[in-house]
């Protein structure tokens, strides 16, 4: 169940993630889909979504901001937000939850923008992920 709906949620990230779905390549599902991401340095890291003939080597939005911020040598993460020009309220897959999970806590906000904006805390959308703790680290 989402925490909350419209509770503090970055314009500026929501502005970065529209401007970033609209450099989609999906010239398959046609689907596209923008991310973006404040890291803990203040700055935002954005993402969209990239298709490939074979579907497996996709890469998500989410995946490239976060992919986007590790490079920059960002690993510590503030909050997320998602959008989809279907404005369906596209929440993160597994993959791109289980990778957020390596560097945020249950506790990170991820906001889900569709005709109503919604809260998600990381540990909502991914119980029980794996974390580096999981492995002693």
């Amino acid at each position: 169940m989402p925490r909350s709906r419209f509770v503090g949620m970055d314009e500026d990230l929501h502005a970065a993630a529209r401007d970033a779905m609209q450099n989609a390549y999906v010239p398959y599902s046609e689907y596209p889909v923008g991310a973006a991401l404040r890291g803990a340095d203040g700055n935002v890291y954005a993402g969209t979504n990239i298709e490939f003939a074979n579907y497996s080597n996709t890469l998500h939005a989410e995946g490239v901001a976060v992919a986007k911020a590790v490079s920059a040598g960002v690993r510590e993460f503030e909050e997320l937000v998602v959008v989809s020009a279907a404005g369906d309220g596209v929440t993160p897959c597994g993959r791109c939850r289980q990778t957020l999970r390596e560097f945020c806590d249950e506790d990170f906000p991820v906001f889900c923008v569709g005709e109503e904006t919604t809260e998600y805390t990381l540990g909502e959308l991914l119980p029980d992920g794996m974390g580096p703790e999981t492995l002693g680290k």
